[in-house]
């Protein structure tokens, strides 16, 4: 099989658009800022792809399957396996918090920060109660939730859709229906591979526009969070789902390796949404089926967001440490508690990890919300680490469900992590 040349891998092209865009926003930086539309034009060119590609992988991959039993032995799998893998990137961060204490000597009170660019995260956090998140998984009209783009709105209708075709399909009827559903979700993968063509493009706007923005000196100040952060993000891809991944029979350097196109595209954007058709398309050339794919990689985008679950016990324990506020260990348990129930639904998006921060602070009131402002600067930098983390830790879970499943191709596994496909 021949290979496509050097400079037409989508890696290396997105690679030095990024290495262009940091130089560019260092060195003129009011140039990098004004390119800010060409990462958001990119990011919004996969974004109008990501709720049909959701509806029509779940549809196909809940009608595809043999019965409803199957539908729920999936399903419940990987819930279960979202739920204890989120819970160790939770204590993970809790502990490393702990031991290093990056928030210790910065002594700031509330009264000292300025609040007002924090004002809008907080507002929205105070909407967020577990009702109104229960509530606000079901769209007001089914073109509602498709025209907003709201992840988990369209998976439960595709869900039930899936379902109500699964029926269909079983009586003889619906297999049209379904074989017109998978030929869309083909086309519009089509559409995916077209706007891959411009990745680069977009990477470079929007690390122009970040470098530009925020500066490279603004990280120096917050270095010790950042690096805890980082370390902790790869700490827990390197340990817990590195073991994860040998167990179910693959290695996970293998498979960063495997993925490096879609992980540049992130680290670009600072959005996981951005390499998600790409990715559940690897997942499917590595060996996992496609219903475990289609059901699999949506769901976790709003239940399995590991690096926002790092982020949040991190980022609340360093502004508890950096307001001198002291946590008991049942304070602590809560954070820890309710970040696992507000990271749910929190999509891949720059900034949505900021809310729901302000969210989980919301129930340790001894943590002045206020100390978000310490924070606010690099949470940016920070977005990348947890998008990065977010995106690995569901690609590794579809192919630990597959296995579970006996829905993984060895071969193909073997074949793709070697780099042969």
């Amino acid at each position: 099989m021949l290979k496509k040349p050097l400079y037409k891998s989508l890696y290396l092209q997105v690679l030095i658009a990024i290495t262009c865009g940091v130089v560019l926003g260092h060195l003129r930086p009011q140039l990098g800022v004004s390119l800010k539309p060409l990462g958001d034009g990119f990011i919004k060119l996969v974004k109008m792809l990501i709720a049909p590609i959701i509806f029509g992988t779940i549809v196909s991959g809940i009608a595809g399957m043999e019965s409803m039993k199957k539908v729920g032995r999936v399903g419940g799998k990987a819930l279960i396996y979202f739920e204890v893998v989120s819970t160790f990137a939770l204590c993970i961060g809790l502990l490393t918090a702990n031991l290093i204490r990056p928030g210790d000597g910065f002594n700031a009170t509330p009264a000292s920060l300025n609040t007002k660019a924090i004002d809008e995260f907080a507002t929205k956090a105070k909407a967020q109660t577990a009702t109104d998140f229960l509530l606000n998984m079901i769209p007001t009209t089914v073109i509602d939730a498709f025209a907003k783009g709201e992840i988990l709105q369209v998976v439960f209708f595709s869900v039930l859709f899936g379902f109500a075709l699964q029926a269909l399909s079983e009586r003889g009827k619906g297999l049209l229906l379904l074989s017109g559903i998978e030929d869309a979700t083909k086309a519009i993968f089509g559409i995916v591979h077209i706007i891959m063509k411009v990745a680069p493009i977009g990477a470079f706007g929007a690390m122009s526009f970040t470098i530009g923005k925020f500066g490279i000196g603004s990280l120096l100040p917050m270095a010790k969070l950042m690096g805890v952060f980082y370390l902790t993000c790869v700490i827990f891809i390197l340990v817990v789902l590195g073991t994860i991944a040998r167990v179910a029979g693959f290695n996970i350097f293998r498979f960063l390796l495997y993925i490096r196109e879609e992980l540049l595209i992130v680290l670009g954007t600072s959005s996981s949404e951005s390499a998600l058709p790409q990715l559940m398309e690897k997942l499917e050339r590595a060996g996992a089926s496609s219903p475990v794919v289609g059901l699999v990689v949506p769901t976790g985008y709003s239940f399995n967001l590991d690096g926002t679950n790092i982020y949040m016990t991190v980022a609340a324990l360093f502004i508890a440490q950096a307001t001198n506020t002291s946590l008991t260990l049942q304070q602590q348990l809560t954070i820890l508690g309710v970040g696992m129930l507000t990271s749910k639904g929190a999509s891949g998006v720059t900034g949505s990890g900021f809310i729901t921060l302000a969210s989980t602070l919301a129930v340790v009131p001894t943590i002045p919300v206020a100390g978000m402002a310490l924070i606010l600067g690099v949470d940016r930098f920070m977005s990348e680490a947890r998008s990065i983390t977010n995106l690995i830790g569901n690609g590794v879970a579809t192919l630990v469900v597959a296995r579970w499943e006996n829905e993984l191709d060895d071969v193909k596994l073997a074949s793709a992590l070697r780099g042969d496909t």
